[in-house]
């Protein structure tokens, strides 16, 4: 349901939701030309000390907490300072372990890179399907292109859970 927007005086429908507080639980609704101003007008950070911003930056982004006690600090701060000189800690990660052929394979015989989704798997699979079923594909595939995407198929599927 569109609400009219709730700039005082205002009737055009308010499209654009803007917070009423920092929070984020509340919006006012406005219209775009009213929306911008309010937008540029507000400050997600007014009335906070540095401190107080600084810890909401590093809650927001670390999910951490800047209020820790003494050996959690020190443990941070060795953690920031193995990752900002040399990554000695990162670069001995074992690396990741790559995929099996099959699904490799798989993904590529549906010209696929290996970091689709499940989404993308089955348009590119309807897409392909349609186009070399052997009901419907013309010359002479004899079905064995359409084996070979089903069978694409079928690995990413139980890849997936699917």
């Amino acid at each position: 349901m569109i609400k009219k927007c709730d700039f005082p005086g205002c009737t055009k429908a308010g499209t654009c939701r803007a917070p009423k507080t920092r929070d984020l639980k509340e919006y006012w609704f406005f219209c775009q030309e009213h929306a911008a101003e309010y937008n540029k007008n507000w400050n997600y950070y007014a009335d906070m000390s540095p401190e107080e911003i600084e810890e909401d930056w590093e809650q927001q982004t670390f999910g951490a907490s800047t209020k820790r006690s003494k050996q959690d600090s020190a443990d941070y701060i060795k953690f920031l300072n193995d990752f900002i000189t040399g990554r000695d800690t990162f670069d001995k990660m074992p690396p990741k372990k790559s995929l099996p052929s099959a699904i490799v394979s798989a993904f590529k015989t549906l010209d696929l890179p290996i970091t689709a989704s499940w989404h993308e798997i089955g348009t590119k699979y309807r897409a392909l399907a349609k186009k070399h079923h052997p009901d419907i594909a013309s010359g002479d595939t004899s079905g064995t292109e359409f084996a070979r995407i089903s069978s694409a198929y079928q690995t990413l599927k139980r890849h997936f859970g699917k």
